[in-house]
């Protein structure tokens, strides 16, 4: 954004900025996720397996449909950039970008992580977040953003940082490259924008530039997922720590992730169904 304007405001400036705004897609008419029938799944979870993500790095983690999966800091404040692809099909994919325009700036319970084109349904629903009290700061903050890309080597290089190779774009590369036999080249065409897991962020109200500060996680907080479809994911525990200072640096202190899945009674999800990919016609021509 610019500091300084090069044009003057012309005559009728204050109406043009008065215009109303519309929200592009209302909420309400989503189709509407079963909460209450996840809510009686939750009663009956049962621990499958935990999956611990060391500092600084990623791992992957398969979630069968209609299982939940909780992602965890158990040993310290630590931040997260999550991928997630449909197991049987990596074309399928999050995607943040819609899923942002769709429920907003960050994410908590009842809120969906939508798929790519042409897929475009919900992969995974947010079931509870032990960090909904926080809402949104006096900084216009909050957590759970579908703000950030990740942090990457390339940004990294072209600010002046040099060449680091635990940055999450890196680490999310190496993670889904070891659990496919994709060459690392192989795995980027993949590893894409992110679901940033306990980040605290927002926009400066002056510049309106994407900033960070430390995350009001702890351990025993965590955000709980079901699996609408069979997933496999990927989580790179930021090698920026709690993200108050900096991020892609071997300085900050950083702590471990970890992913708990769990299983629900066979009966507890009795008449949900996975949901359908996309209705569109795919025709985008009269």
């Amino acid at each position: 954004m610019k500091n300084t304007p090069e044009n003057p405001a012309p005559p009728d400036a204050d109406a043009r900025r008065a215009a109303p705004p519309v929200i592009v897609y209302p909420a309400e008419t989503l189709p509407a996720r079963p909460m209450a029938l996840f809510r009686k799944a939750q009663k009956t979870l049962r621990l499958l397996e935990t999956v611990t993500v060391p500092a600084r790095e990623a791992r992957c983690f398969h979630v069968p449909q209609g299982h939940f999966f909780r992602i965890t800091a158990p040993e310290g404040p630590q931040v997260g950039d999550l991928n997630l692809w449909n197991a049987n099909d990596l074309s399928e994919r999050f995607y943040s970008g819609k899923t942002r325009a769709l429920h907003g700036t960050h994410l908590s319970t009842g809120d969906s992580l939508w798929s790519s084109f042409p897929h475009l349904r919900p992969m995974a629903t947010i079931t509870h977040d032990t960090l909904d009290w926080y809402g949104f700061d006096d900084d216009g903050a909050s957590v759970h953003d579908v703000i950030g890309t990740r942090c990457d080597p390339y940004t990294n290089t072209l600010l002046g940082g040099g060449e680091y190779h635990h940055c999450c774009h890196s680490n999310l590369i190496r993670a889904l490259a070891a659990q496919t036999g994709m060459t690392d080249m192989q795995a980027e065409d993949h590893v894409h924008d992110v679901l940033n897991v306990f980040m605290c962020t927002g926009f400066t109200r002056d510049t309106h530039q994407y900033f960070m500060k430390a995350s009001p996680v702890r351990p025993g907080d965590h955000l709980e997922f079901v699996a609408e479809i069979d997933l496999l994911g990927a989580l790179s525990a930021c090698p920026g720590g709690d993200c108050s200072t900096t991020h892609s640096s071997d300085v900050a202190t950083c702590h471990p992730l970890a992913v708990e899945i769990y299983a629900p009674e066979p009966t507890a999800l009795q008449g949900w169904s996975p949901p359908p990919p996309n209705g569109y016609s795919r025709r985008h021509r009269d």
